[in-house]
């Protein structure tokens, strides 16, 4: 009897321990190809194609990575574009705990397209920093396709596309508050229309400050006025 109640409580704790790593061992993120319809707007006239589109997250920091990649081209050039001319860049909705878009571009592509032959994308990298804890969605947006100096293509889904990226975020310190505004990344250089308040003290030196311009008006205003009266 003995050895049978050991081996019973081995194997309840040895089921227990294969439960928990279960559960550490499940995903964070839930990637999934979805077939995008996109209508682009270009220089040569309305196109539309279809392209799956993957997008990814990797942890970095106190943020994400964010990836997102296409299997297709989505719009063509009637001339070759050289190497090096082509930058494309993109926005994926958020959903879910977070709202707004997150900005992905790509890098200037690395050979020469040849004409009337689809724009291959390539990969395109942004980052997003969660505010708040809970599951985000990251579902494609507009995409532009930037040549010769100018944006060539517009191009947005058509298709209502599901979400292509479920993240769960999870850790962070109260994360239940809103999100500041201005969270959109890249975009914010830090600089706002109301000046910092540090204190009581920053107050009372606007004020005096403020008080002393009144001041000084006021003497000019009197000074004047005493001249015009000599005159």
């Amino acid at each position: 009897m003995p050895n049978r109640r050991r081996t019973a409580a081995g194997l309840t704790a040895a089921v227990a321990v294969a439960g928990a790593a279960v559960l550490t061992a499940a995903p964070a993120a839930q990637a999934t190809v979805v077939d995008v319809n996109y209508a682009c707007v270009t220089k040569i006239g309305p196109k539309e194609a279809v392209s799956p589109v993957d997008i990814k997250a990797v942890k970095s920091g106190s943020g994400y990575t964010i990836t997102m990649s296409f299997e297709k081209g989505v719009s063509d050039s009637p001339i070759e574009l050289g190497k090096g001319v082509m930058t494309p860049r993109a926005e994926l909705v958020l959903g879910g705990a977070a709202s707004g878009t997150v900005k992905v571009k790509g890098t200037p592509n690395t050979a020469a397209i040849p004409p009337d032959t689809p724009i291959k994308i390539g990969t395109l990298t942004g980052t997003f920093t969660p505010t708040k804890n809970g599951k985000v969605t990251f579902t494609a947006g507009t995409l532009i396709v930037h040549a010769l100096g100018m944006d060539a293509a517009e191009c947005k889904p058509k298709n209502n596309p599901a979400p292509s990226l479920e993240l769960e975020v999870t850790g962070l310190s109260g994360g239940d508050a809103d999100p500041p505004a201005g969270n959109d990344e890249g975009d914010d250089d830090g600089s706002g229309s109301e000046l910092p308040r540090t204190g009581p003290l920053d107050s009372a030196l606007a004020l005096g400050t403020l008080g002393g311009t009144v001041l000084l008006t006021g003497a000019a205003g009197v000074l004047w006025l005493t001249r015009r009266t000599a005159r």
